[in-house]
């Protein structure tokens, strides 16, 4: 039996008769792993000779197809396959790749994994190319052979569930419509719910039902039974619908956590109070002071503030120009190759969590599925959390349309106050599976690898690094003008400024995406403040506060740059006034922080923030300058006297330089040189800020929690279809 695989000129033979050359003999090393490890695990195989430069593989079963196309596609040359008993071949994979403790197939779990590939393909559930592919995943990742087939889409949830149950012979429960006792539901604590994703759902004086994704082994019995404190059946449930059931049962203690636990854990770090009371004292005091100088001494009242204001605007200017000096031309983010990322393990990847906050967007979740499904990363081994605020029910409905498998969990906020971003993530944490968790955008295009670099980069940074940033930047910065401009301050902010501020070691106010945590760090740190509107910019600060750091990695996010200056300004407001909350927050005690930041650090920390009251102080200077030109009016000279005057005169240029530079250097380390022309028009840029400033530090008064939505779903050209 002969059969053409491709590369075309590789044939697999089934060995009809005996061959000189024995398995007994042994196996060189380098002929043994022609073949990766989990391939030869999983089907049985082992090339063990050549024999008239054909390359003899052991095989377990020489007739199966699959094995036979599998083996011809990976060796180019022309094999032969002979039949060897199991254990046999098991041997010498032994001995060849020495087993390591919790990473084989024990027996009972290679006959389970067989029948069902059986019972699928024989009821014709399943094509061959289908299992083919499943069981190569299998063989780099060791996950359950089931639930790659429903994560690749090739079965649903619905099927696995009733092969599995007439697998071990286990009833099955349909949770679809169930309305839940929460008495008995809640017997088994929530943390338990979630670990094992199984709930109560039926008791009697003597017996608990108990609805379980996957039977329990004995460890996970024997803490099911002592929660209960009474036996229990077991009765297997889609993992999705047992997924909506637990969230259903606990989501007031989900709710609750979510709002108020830094609030009630670190009520000083939390932004639910806008101004502190010595922070209201000392304005009051400073507004006497002022006020008191500018009735007795009013031009030289006027002198001082200038040039305080002068002061504060050359120090922010030249720190940022400092930054972008040092990390022109420079490599300083952590180096994760793409040999290293070649050479990882998929069987060594934990779970990952990716947090996917949704408001208003149900136009654009087709592509994010797609999106997220096109990462370099196994999908058993993907948690993806797609945050729904209940009063989204488009949002909802669209997600509940697309019937997406397990990997995908639709969680739903309740509505409730404050209705923000960082909440709805606080909500989504404590559902988290993932040993480390990441945050995307709808809109986003991260780096198919960009989970391995990031995880590769946790394996090789300092132990108190708890905080990977990825690079962000936009995908439609040659729409117009103003996304020229957001591709320009973005280049220059995270191709240059942030991996400067890593390198120093300075706190770093993180990006909105693409950060990537060590989940058990991030809920000791007591996640996102719901009450800060620029809650990344917060959590990288206290995230430092508390010894751990943020490092760089060189892995680009795309996102959606507004195109229309009434969005932009409704996205920049927000996020200048979350950088006036996170700034008074950590100003309650200057002490406190330039202790646990040291000096460089406290430093560093105000004049990043500084940015945002430079950009208060612009309307002002530009308003002065314009009223002197046209009137010549005498009381704005003498504001400026003559040391004032060069000083004034000094930054005028030197502040428009360096934000011009900034612009162009972060373009060109970037390499997008196309739009680095519209950086030389960049002030007209800084003038939007401005707006955008003035609007954020009026809703601090006015309404300062509140989250202006941001519209997104730009079409771009590219399908839905998933």
């Amino acid at each position: 039996m002969t059969t053409t695989a491709n590369p075309p000129t590789s044939t697999t033979t089934a060995a009809a008769a005996p061959v000189r050359a024995r398995l007994g003999d042994g196996v060189s090393p380098d002929l043994g792993r022609l073949l990766p490890e989990g391939i030869c695990r999983t089907f049985r195989v082992l090339p063990y000779a050549v024999a008239d430069g054909v390359v003899l593989v052991a095989a377990a079963d020489v007739q199966d197809t699959i094995t036979q196309r599998v083996v011809a596609e990976r060796i180019d040359r022309q094999v032969q396959l002979v039949r060897h008993t199991g254990n046999e071949v098991t041997e010498a994979i032994d001995a060849v790749y020495p087993p390591l403790e919790g990473q084989i197939e024990t027996a009972d779990e290679r006959r389970s994994r067989v029948q069902l590939a059986r019972m699928l393909t024989s009821s014709g559930l399943v094509t061959n190319e289908q299992l083919q592919a499943a069981m190569l995943e299998y063989s780099r990742t060791g996950d359950p052979l089931g639930d790659i087939l429903v994560a690749h889409e090739s079965i649903s949830e619905d099927v696995l569930v009733a092969a599995l149950s007439e697998l071990y012979q286990m009833q099955r429960v349909g949770l679809a419509d169930f309305a839940p006792d929460l008495e008995v539901a809640r017997r088994l604590p929530e943390h338990l719910a979630q670990r094992l994703q199984a709930i109560p759902v039926a008791a009697t004086s003597d017996l608990v039902l108990l609805a379980t994704a996957r039977p329990l082994d004995p460890e996970q019995t024997l803490d099911v039974e002592e929660a209960l404190g009474s036996p229990f059946r077991q009765l297997l449930a889609n993992r999705t619908e047992l997924d909506q059931l637990i969230q259903e049962v606990h989501s007031e203690h989900y709710a609750s956590i979510s709002t108020v636990s830094l609030m009630e854990s670190q009520p000083e770090a939390s932004a639910h109070v806008v101004f502190a009371s010595n922070q209201k004292a000392l304005a009051v005091c400073v507004g006497i002071v002022v006020v008191l100088s500018a009735i007795f001494w009013p031009m030289a009242t006027l002198i001082g503030i200038v040039a305080v204001l002068s002061l504060v605007y050359l120090l922010v200017s030249c720190y940022k120009f400092q930054l972008t000096f040092r990390a022109l031309g420079t490599h300083l983010e952590t180096d994760v190759t793409d040999e290293m990322v070649a050479a990882l393990d998929d069987r060594d990847l934990p779970m990952y969590t990716i947090l996917v906050p949704l408001y208003k967007e149900a136009g654009i979740v087709r592509r994010l599925v797609k999106g997220i499904n096109g990462l370099d990363w196994p999908r058993t081994r993907l948690d993806v959390k797609l945050l729904c605020e209940e009063d989204d029910v488009e949002t909802v409905e669209m997600i509940k349309s697309l019937n997406l498998p397990p990997h995908f969990h639709l969680v739903v906020v309740p509505d409730s106050q404050p209705k923000t971003k960082p909440k709805a993530c606080n909500y989504g944490l404590q559902l988290a599976t993932g040993s480390y968790c990441v945050i995307f955008d709808a809109e986003d295009r991260p780096d198919a690898d960009e989970l391995k670099k990031a995880y590769l980069a946790f394996q090789t940074v300092a132990s108190n690094v708890a905080c990977i940033q990825a690079k962000l930047n936009h995908f439609n910065q040659d729409q117009n003008l103003l996304t020229a401009w957001f591709a320009n301050e973005y280049s220059m902010h995270f191709e240059l400024v942030l991996p400067a501020m890593g390198a120093a070691g300075s706190p770093i106010p993180l990006g909105g995406t693409s950060n990537h945590f060590i989940t058990s760090v991030l809920r000791e740190l007591g996640a996102w403040d719901p009450f800060n509107v620029t809650e990344d910019a917060d959590l990288g600060i206290r995230l430092h506060r508390q010894g751990y750091r943020t490092a760089m990695i060189d892995s680009t996010t795309l996102e959606e740059a507004n195109s229309s200056v009434p969005n932009w300004i409704r996205q920049r407001s927000r996020w200048i006034k979350g950088y006036f909350q996170t700034w008074l927050v950590h100003m309650r005690s200057p002490g406190t922080l330039a202790r646990e930041t040291g000096v460089r650090g406290f430093l560093s920390f105000n004049l990043t923030m500084g940015n945002a009251f430079v950009l208060l102080m612009n309307p002002i200077f530009w308003a002065l300058s314009t009223l002197y030109i046209f009137t010549q009016a005498g009381f704005i000279q003498q504001m400026f006297p003559g040391f004032v005057f060069y000083a004034a005169s000094a930054l005028l240029f030197i502040g428009n330089f360096v934000f011009v530079y900034l612009n162009v250097a972060g373009s060109l380390q970037r390499g997008e040189f196309g739009i680095t022309r519209t950086a030389l028009l960049s002030p007209l840029y800084w003038g939007l800020m401005s707006w955008a400033a003035w609007k954020g530090a009026i809703q601090l008064f006015t309404n300062p929690f509140y989250w202006e939505k941001t519209e997104h779903g730009l079409d771009d050209g590219e399908g839905d279809e998933l």
